[in-house]
């Protein structure tokens, strides 16, 4: 995802669609006390392993993870843990100025197959995917990645605009638990 793009503007946006749909984002009580977080991801059908950092709000803006570690995601510490109730936003980049990123095939996946998402306290949870989907950045779905049910994967995609210096849509990838 080239600079911040839109997707940190749907972070900023998800505290006032909360508020307004009554849905707590955060983990449980019990997964705090336990420190229960997602640690890796695994979508075998585009040969993706790879680790979790955690990705929270600055500026009411979802972060991203670091153009200096390209083969990272993250997952959204205001959304649910994986194989927990509620919404799970796992975000990665496409590119960086110079190579394919993590999610750079993510547009390649098709519905029913796996995402395998591991959390520290060992369980495994595996997601098959419902729904793909490109959108403008000024139509991001806020409520369907940050309110409704399921694991949400978002990148960059699209046409890339040079006087911007990012991407003019998303690709999203909607998954339920297998």
């Amino acid at each position: 995802m080239a600079r911040s793009g839109r997707v940190v503007l749907a972070g900023a946006v998800t505290g006032l669609l909360l508020v307004a749909f009554g849905k707590n984002m955060q983990s449980t009580p019990e997964q705090a006390a336990a420190g229960v977080v997602p640690e890796s991801i695994d979508i075998p059908s585009i040969e993706v392993e790879a680790p979790l950092m955690k990705l929270g709000l600055k500026d009411g803006e979802v972060e991203l993870p670091p153009y200096e570690k390209p083969k990272i995601a993250g997952w959204y510490t205001g959304s649910a843990v994986p194989g927990d109730e509620g919404a799970s936003v796992i975000v990665g980049h496409v590119d960086t100025k110079t190579a394919p990123a993590v999610f750079y095939k993510l547009r390649q996946v098709r519905k029913g197959e796996a995402v395998k998402v591991r959390r520290s306290d060992g369980k495994v949870v595996e997601y098959k995917v419902t729904a793909i989907e490109q959108v403008h950045k000024d139509d991001f779905p806020l409520r369907k990645v940050y309110v409704d049910d399921g694991l949400k994967l978002v990148t960059c995609g699209g046409k890339f605009d040079y006087a911007k210096g990012e991407y003019v849509d998303n690709i999203i990838v909607y998954a339920t638990e297998a």
